[in-house]
């Protein structure tokens, strides 16, 4: 990464003077302030707040519902470019009892990165965006500020062949996504981004810059999979990258209710995490006018797939595992696996340039959306199919939005317990649970908002059960919150929420924060608790906390 230009320089200071004036009716802004100038020696960072013209483009989220609710937006928001600058911030937020929040991207289901109940901070990881890659090691060390997409980026200048298994979406950033999973389309085959995480950087609760080696294996195995944002701040990862072929295939295809959509997804339960691992086929479920009598309405059931090779590999193995999707030869598309990207993150036609921004477009724009997930281990009866189809039609066209993720193949070859991550074998699918709506206010909020709970708690019969499993990377603060009126949550009131997300493995994972942020320094409503007995800690002063 380059070192910054003057023009930063004055920027900051620039900033610095409208802080201070912005700041001399707020004590709780102006301390922050002041700590934070005293920590900056010299600086190139941009500080903002609601008083500056920047703030509300460097503040918007990918989700608008949460910001719309919450009491509070962020007192500050720092964006550093360097690990001092972190440090600094992290120790005055310990000394002066503000909560720190932490955003790498912005596609954060519940706002955890930029809301809270009590005044908070934001450190916005943006200029953290540094990719480094080894073509020779197939190794690659990518700042948690990136995107995926500039992630993806990145690997189509080096190779062809060379990729990374993580998610379509490539405005969505590497922090979270990697250290809560990272499900996507190569995951049957390349398991998830967590999976491959051979190294990282980190800066503790004490200030200490940390790797692999410095952490240790305990802290190392919490954050490929329970969360970065319990037990630190991320700066990168070091991650193992994939060979795909020279040429893989594509298929979209939709089936209407009068084309036999619910036999067709009925049968492609018993198939999806048993076929072959190359291939991946995933369903989006949505209402739409009937194509016969808009007037009515019907269910399309979107069958997008990608297969890690040829059409005339493909062709004969749906044949025979998967004949009642009726795929041919003119349905399938061959491109390189860049392109693929492009296609599925609804960029086909683009150039490669469109995976850099960091806005989202096409189907990805910027709304008011609630997700919930759940896992399946038996295939949902018919009966039950068609009650879900009932409940999409209640509402607008593309309103509401069903996703069934096919499991199975390399994902089974992981124990439950290997990572945090523990939906391995024995999943057929994981369901992934939205609505979208863009008009602000609480009687559109309540409306969508009940239509998902009302889905969510029909499908409790056919899903997994004591837990009922979440995939932590769909935050859903429906199935349990922490109390975020002190940092004293109990484990019982984490573990409700807890064990769904990580099953057996919550226990670890606080016993982890236990030693690593025994004074809970960074929580939110759905972080990992600290014991109670745990309580050695002290604020380290800055002199002893700069590592360079």
């Amino acid at each position: 990464m380059e070192s910054p230009t003057l023009a930063f320089f004055l920027i900051f200071f620039a900033n610095l003077l409208v802080l201070m004036r912005a700041f001399s009716l707020t004590p709780q802004k102006n301390d922050f302030l002041e700590c934070l100038t005293d920590q900056f020696e010299s600086s190139y960072s941009v500080i903002y707040t609601p008083n500056n013209a920047s703030y509300a483009s460097i503040f918007q989220p990918d989700n608008l519902r949460p910001a719309s609710t919450s009491p509070y937006k962020p007192l500050l928001i720092l964006t550093p470019f360097y690990e001092s600058e972190i440090q600094a911030a992290i120790y005055c937020s310990n000394k002066l009892g503000i909560q720190i929040r932490v955003r790498s991207g912005g596609h954060d289901y519940e706002g955890l990165s930029y809301t809270c109940e009590n005044p908070f901070v934001v450190v916005d990881m943006r200029n953290f965006r540094s990719i480094s890659i080894d073509s020779e090691e197939k190794t690659a060390w990518v700042q948690v500020g990136a995107t995926l997409g500039q992630l993806y980026y990145a690997l189509a200048q080096k190779s062809r062949t060379l990729a990374f298994t993580a998610g379509v979406c490539p405005t969505v950033g590497v922090g979270g996504h990697f250290s809560g999973g990272g499900y996507g389309m190569m995951s049957r085959k390349h398991a998830l981004a967590a999976d491959h995480i051979i190294d990282a950087i980190l800066i503790n609760a004490n200030g200490q810059v940390l790797d692999r080696k410095s952490m240790g294996e305990d802290l190392f195995w919490a954050i490929r999979g329970g969360g970065g944002t319990s037990f630190g701040i991320i700066l990168a990862f070091k991650v193992d990258l994939v060979t795909v072929p020279e040429t893989v295939t594509i298929f979209n295809i939709s089936r209407t209710l009068e084309q036999n959509a619910t036999q067709v997804v009925h049968r492609w339960q018993y198939i999806a995490d048993k076929i072959d691992e190359n291939l991946f086929i995933r369903i989006f479920m949505i209402s739409v006018s009937s194509p016969t009598n808009y007037r009515n309405r019907t269910i399309a059931a979107s069958f997008e797939s990608l297969f890690l090779g040829r059409t005339h590999d493909l062709l004969p193995l749906m044949q025979e595992k998967f004949p009642q999707l009726g795929l041919v030869e003119k349905d399938c598309l061959e491109m390189s696996w860049i392109e693929s990207v492009l296609f599925f993150a609804g960029l086909h036609n683009q150039p490669l340039d469109a995976l850099l921004s960091r806005t989202p477009q096409a189907s990805f724009t910027q709304n008011y959306f609630k997700g919930k997930s759940d896992y399946v281990r038996q295939p949902i009866p018919m009966h039950a199919l068609r009650r879900i189809w009932g409940f999409l039609n209640e509402e607008a066209e593309n309103m509401a939005e069903l996703q069934f993720s096919p499991y199975g193949g390399v994902l089974n070859s992981f124990s439950e317990s290997e990572t945090p991550f523990p939906h391995r074998s024995g999943n057929i699918f994981m369901i992934h649970y939205v609505v979208r709506w863009d008009r602000e206010g609480n009687a559109e909020s309540e409306r969508y908002i009940n239509l998902i709970r009302r889905i969510y708690s029909y499908m409790a019969p056919y899903v997994t059960k004591s837990p009922r499993a979440a995939y932590v990377n769909y935050r859903d603060l429906d199935i349990g919150m922490n109390n975020q009126g002190n940092n004293n949550t109990s484990y019982e009131q984490a573990s409700v929420w807890g064990f769904k997300y990580f099953k057996n493995n919550f226990d670890r994972l606080v016993r982890v924060k236990s030693q690593t942020d025994p004074l809970n320094i960074f929580r939110n409503e759905q972080s990992i608790p600290p014991l109670p007995e745990s309580t050695s800690w002290q604020i380290i002063p800055r002199a002893n906390v700069l590592t360079e």
